[in-house]
């Protein structure tokens, strides 16, 4: 007989929401609590995400709901109504992980528990060693994960599939198999079906040589975060990568600060990333652009602005806009611009206009493709792009800086960089007067 007390230290009153997909690994997890509920007055909610890809996912959710009911447990769930173009598998991971923790603050647990084994374990070394990684990704995944305000747990990492199925029959425990598990389709499956029967052939624990194995890898990889740590203090800056820094630091070491930003982002599932992606990343560094960047999966960009490098959510990226002025406007950059009655104030800050001589509104805008304005004390007109990159304006704050123009789209004002020929001179005469700060 399992028991999942031996694997995990439980206390009293814990609070754990178990990932339950109705597979028997899962269900045999979810039964393992229920035997120990009592035990340490255990609450246990149940997560479940029908993906929404088979037509018997449906009648699995609703199983799980009434099962959870009969056996007094909170049932969650969500449905998967649209994917993106991405990898359907890391997509689906990331909806769940994220419906997962959402499910973890709603009831304020301190343990998000799912039912990964030994031979996910080495399946998941087997497929990081093929795509490409670092030390820690090579070890595969670890059976507790400190997420700050929760703590992600496996606590069967230590059996093989075949020990929790023959746990669930022992035990009458249901279960649904979920066919496609069997097609070679994806990637897992055939390492599954072909490579595990091999290696257990070999040697039936060959699970636990793995798990050592693992584990010697986290030992070396601890021991190396330190220096990467020190590494990381000397090129970081305000949440950004000094790139100059970064160049003069050891090879082996760039990389690892590499994956430790990214980790931020994939957090122990790093099987989202190879060592193409960080080839990508190092590329562009060393490249002489100034400004420009790549797309990382779910929707994650590295990129590089002059001497400074970041990795971030494409959500953090504020999209253009366009806004009627009126007196006051507050913009997306934190700044303001607003009109005002007097000042002595001549710099870029400062716009004078003569109303008769431009189209009102005012119309407070980010650039488009071919902006040009006619500078003030320029014979000529000049693109806007040209402006930025003479100011050595960086690629984000060029997409969010404010444009102003009239209702006619000539524009009068770059505030705080440039003064159009509509800029008037104190002595001159002008009406309106505004102030960027």
């Amino acid at each position: 007989m399992l028991h999942i007390d031996d694997n995990f230290i439980f206390h009293k009153f814990d609070k754990i929401v178990v990932g339950c997909s109705t597979g028997p690994d899962s269900m045999a997890l979810v039964d393992m609590l229920l035997k120990i509920r009592e035990k340490y007055q255990l609450s246990v909610i149940v997560a479940h995400v029908n993906h929404n890809v088979r037509k018997e996912s449906y009648t699995e959710a609703e199983f799980l709901e009434n099962y959870c009911r009969e056996n007094d447990l909170i049932f969650e769930s969500m449905i998967i109504e649209n994917y993106g173009d991405d990898n359907f598998h890391n997509e689906a991971r990331f909806i769940r992980y994220n419906f997962f923790e959402n499910i973890v603050h709603k009831y304020d647990a301190n343990y998000l528990m799912t039912a990964h084994h030994g031979d996910d374990l080495i399946e998941t070394i087997l497929m990081r060693i093929v795509r490409g990684s670092n030390l820690s990704g090579y070890g595969g995944f670890k059976n507790i994960i400190d997420m700050d305000d929760y703590t992600i747990v496996r606590p069967l990492i230590g059996y093989t599939k075949e020990e929790l199925e023959e746990y669930d029959k022992e035990n009458n425990v249901p279960f649904f198999v979920d066919a496609s598990n069997s097609k070679d389709t994806y990637t897992r499956n055939r390492y599954r079906k072909y490579v595990l029967p091999f290696l257990k052939e070999e040697d039936p624990n060959v699970h636990i040589k793995f798990s050592k194995f693992s584990n010697s890898l986290y030992d070396a990889s601890k021991f190396i975060n330190k220096l990467r740590d020190k590494s990381l203090n000397r090129v970081l800056e305000q949440g950004k990568i000094l790139i100059d820094k970064f160049l003069l630091e050891d090879e082996y070491l760039q990389k690892e600060i590499l994956y430790y930003l990214l980790n931020d982002f994939y957090q122990d599932d790093l099987m989202l990333v190879n060592d193409k992606h960080i080839d990508l990343i190092m590329n562009l560094i060393k490249s002489s652009k100034a400004n420009s960047y790549v797309n990382l999966p779910n929707e994650v960009i590295a990129r590089k602005d002059y001497n400074y490098f970041e990795i971030i959510k494409e959500t953090e990226i504020i999209t253009g806009y366009e806004i009627e002025f009126d007196n006051y406007v507050s913009l997306p950059n934190n700044h303001t611009i607003e009109k005002i009655e007097e000042t002595d104030d001549n710099s870029n800050n400062i716009c004078r206009l003569n109303s008769k001589e431009i189209t009102l509104p005012l119309i407070v805008r980010t650039r488009k493709i071919g902006d040009k304005v006619q500078v003030k004390g320029l014979d000529g007109s000049k693109k806007v792009k040209d402006i930025f990159i003479d100011k050595k304006i960086s690629l984000i704050n060029r997409d969010n800086w404010p444009i102003v123009v009239d209702s006619t789209g000539k524009i009068v004002w770059i505030p705080g960089l440039k003064k159009s020929i509509f800029d008037k001179k104190k002595s001159e005469i002008y009406d309106i007067i505004l102030k960027y700060k």
